[in-house]
Formats: C-alpha cells, structure tokens, sequence
C-alpha cells in the first residue's frame, strides 16, 4: 500500500506541473537579477563620507548588468539625503539602534528628474552590558557596514525592478 501512495503522489505531481506547463503559465521576466535597459548606463553622484554606500552600489548594480560611466548618454543616480542615525536606550543593558536613511532620484544629464525621490531605510540593534569587557565599537562599526549594505541592496533591487515612480512633469 506504501508502494501505491508514492506512484499515486509521483502521478499527481507530474500531471499538476504538465497542467501549467500547458495552460501556458510561466514566470514573469526572463533574468530577475538584470536591471531595465533604460537605466543600464549610470553615474553615481553621492555626497561627502558616503564612500562605503558608493563601493557596495558599484558592486551590486554591476553584478545586475549597470555599468558605471561618466558617458553623455548614461541617466545620474544621485542620492539627495544620506542620514545614519544612532540612539542609546540605556537600562539594565545599554541598547543601540542604528538606522540609515537614503533619499535617491535618477536623473538624465542636464539634471531633469526620471524618477521620484525614494527614501530607503534600514535599521539594526544590539545590546550591551557596561560592567562587561565592552566591544562596543568593533560592533557597532560591523552593523554599520551590513546597515550601509542592506541599503546599497535595496537600491539596486528597487533599479533593477524598475518599481521607482516615474516624475511628475
């Protein structure tokens, strides 16, 4: 009986999968990691002491098909606002609240708005107690480089989904 419970379920299986397959069903795009071919050329315009965003985002829209270049043809993400913020909760434990804030817009060369502003954020925490061996900073300086990655990530995906709204004329 055992033996009929599988073919049964091998069968139900395979003939549900050849259902789709012929009703047509598929998924949507062809590469989910390629970026739109309208914002395929770009040029990172950042403000001051964002190195680390800008590494991460040369990485990442790379790996997605962008290529970066200072060409008259390539569209400008420029990012208006770049906001990390750190909060102390003292109690018992001390806990730390990390949160990133990025505002960004694609533009064409002469400065005129592709897309809306887009605000991106991204948090972490951690808690500590100051009676103990404090390792405070070696923390704190890990979770700003995952917090700066998760933004650099979100990005990048929000490009690469084309899911920024088109600007108001």
């Amino acid at each position: 009986m055992h033996l009929v419970q599988r073919v049964a379920a091998v069968v139900l299986t395979l003939g549900l999968s050849a259902g789709l397959v012929g009703c047509g069903f598929h998924l949507k795009g062809t590469n989910p990691t390629a970026a739109p071919l309208v914002y395929n050329k770009l040029t990172l315009v950042m403000p001051d002491n964002t190195d680390e965003l800008e590494n991460q985002l040369s990485i990442y829209l790379g790996a997605t098909g962008v290529q970066l270049s200072n060409a008259n043809d390539a569209y400008v993400l420029r990012v208006l606002d770049y906001t990390p913020r750190r909060q102390l909760l003292n109690g018992k434990l001390t806990e730390v609240l990390l949160r990133l804030t990025v505002t960004f817009q694609i533009e064409d060369r002469q400065g005129k708005k592709i897309t809306e502003p887009r605000t991106l954020t991204a948090s972490r925490t951690y808690q500590y107690d100051v009676a103990t061996v404090n390792t405070d900073n070696q923390q704190e300086a890990y979770l700003n480089r995952i917090v700066i990655d998760d933004v650099a990530q979100q990005i990048t995906r929000q490009i690469a989904a084309n899911r920024l709204p088109k600007a108001q004329p």
